[in-house]
């Protein structure tokens, strides 16, 4: 029985996940373990990690977490090569929580978001930014694509600088990066 056999639950999972190799993501995306399992941790729609009731208060931990986390078509999951264990996200499972505004290698815009779990995203064909409009608040709740299908909600703060640098094209306020143009909402808002 190896070491990762015998820790079933949390245990497990923070012991696979140090053992990525390097400061790499571990491929997760190959695992498929055959247990499987529920375990009480949420990430709030606010980007907090909650563990049976309570914050996880720890950065490194929920770093650790975030590197072997999967969304498949039935859930969220933090997954092991022996075990896969589903937990809840209320929205997205990360914030983007700063923003650098440059330019790529080829002199093209770019936009380089921070999360709050230290992933660095460069805006482009491959990572997204997308606006839903909240059906609720009628808000907009901006999102940038992190990794195979994991999201980064754009916090309030890094949104309001796109909306500054934004142009407009056809009636409607986009930013560029990685020669993508990206949407972000109307040029003119609704009079009420």
């Amino acid at each position: 029985m190896t070491e990762l056999d015998s820790k079933p639950g949390l245990d497990g999972v923070i012991a696979a996940a140090k053992q990525a190799p390097g400061r790499g993501l571990p491929p997760v995306h190959l695992w498929n373990p055959a247990h499987s399992g529920e375990i009480d941790i949420v990430i709030k729609a606010d980007g907090r990690w909650v563990h049976e009731g309570a914050t996880i208060s720890r950065a490194p931990l929920v770093r650790l977490f975030s590197t072997v986390l999967r969304k498949d078509p039935d859930g969220y999951w933090l997954v092991t090569p022996v075990e896969k264990m589903k937990i809840t996200v209320e929205d997205a499972p990360f914030i983007a929580t700063a923003l650098d505004a440059g330019a790529d290698a080829e002199g093209r815009p770019a936009l380089c978001f921070t999360t709050n779990v230290g992933d660095e995203v460069e805006a482009g064909p491959d990572h997204p930014i997308r606006v839903e409009i909240d059906p609720t608040t009628d808000e907009p709740r901006p999102y940038l694509h992190v990794r195979r299908g994991l999201e980064a909600l754009i916090s309030r703060p890094v949104f309001y600088e796109l909306v500054e640098m934004a142009a407009e094209r056809g009636g409607t306020l986009g930013v560029e990066s990685g020669g993508t143009w990206f949407p972000i909402g109307p040029a003119e808002a609704p009079v009420s």
